[in-house]
């Protein structure tokens, strides 16, 4: 007589939470996504049709509308996913040992090298994202100024603000549309010293953003510039 298999023998670990099955799902809505930015990098959003990010991304329209329900849902999870791209590498840059200016400079530097690197991400972003709705400015600023806010302790300690710091983002993220638009996006470095001041200017004045500002011009690269202090 044949042994009874014991239940973990012939039951799935539901404790895994990757399934091979899950691993897929992911893998799918990873490739439309990308599809997705690739498209709207070339073509832009508004002329992006469900053919191409289907072919881009190597699937049937029936997986495609199993993933999203249609074009305007999978560019908001692009936005998503390009939004958490920007928080991973900003969250990742910064050493403990930075003074909260240094930290602002070598997070600006990450963030220009991952849009030079990536076009795709920065059109979207500063581009059709903002586009298709004007909403997604907001989501920008609810991400970086709190978090400029919560490293200068410009809010903590009652110190006054030297500018409005949404005009200042506005002012930045002008300066990198433009540069995407024209085609530039591999000369998003060059933009280091002017973001570095913008971002710091508001909370700790003209002379300190000035200084970072300078620090950048001489250090562009996120890992090269050396401690101030």
């Amino acid at each position: 007589m044949m042994q009874k298999q014991s239940s973990s023998e012939t039951q799935p670990n539901v404790l895994d939470p990757t399934t091979p099955r899950d691993i897929g799902v992911i893998s799918q809505r990873r490739r439309i996504i990308e599809a997705m930015v690739s498209s709207c990098a070339e073509k832009s959003y508004p002329a992006t049709t469900i053919s191409d990010i289907v072919s881009r991304a190597s699937i049937s329209r029936t997986t495609f509308y199993k993933r999203f329900s249609g074009k305007r849902d999978c560019f908001d999870a692009a936005i998503d996913a390009c939004i958490d791209e920007v928080r991973e590498v900003a969250g990742a840059t910064s050493r403990g040992w930075d003074s909260p200016p240094e930290a602002v400079r070598k997070t600006t530097a990450a963030l220009l090298e991952l849009m030079a690197s990536k076009p795709g991400l920065a059109q979207l972003l500063t581009g059709d994202a903002v586009w298709v709705d004007p909403s997604t400015a907001g989501r920008y600023r609810e991400l970086l100024v709190p978090a400029l806010e919560r490293l200068l302790d410009a809010e903590g300690e009652g110190k006054p603000r030297h500018s409005n710091p949404s005009l200042a983002f506005g002012r930045a993220q002008l300066l990198i549309f433009n540069e995407v638009a024209a085609g530039r996006s591999e000369q998003l470095q060059a933009l280091h010293p002017d973001i570095v001041y913008l971002s710091l200017a508001p909370f700790v004045g003209h002379d300190e953003a000035l200084k970072q500002a300078r620090l950048a011009q001489q250090f562009p690269d996120s890992d090269a510039a050396p401690g101030s202090d």
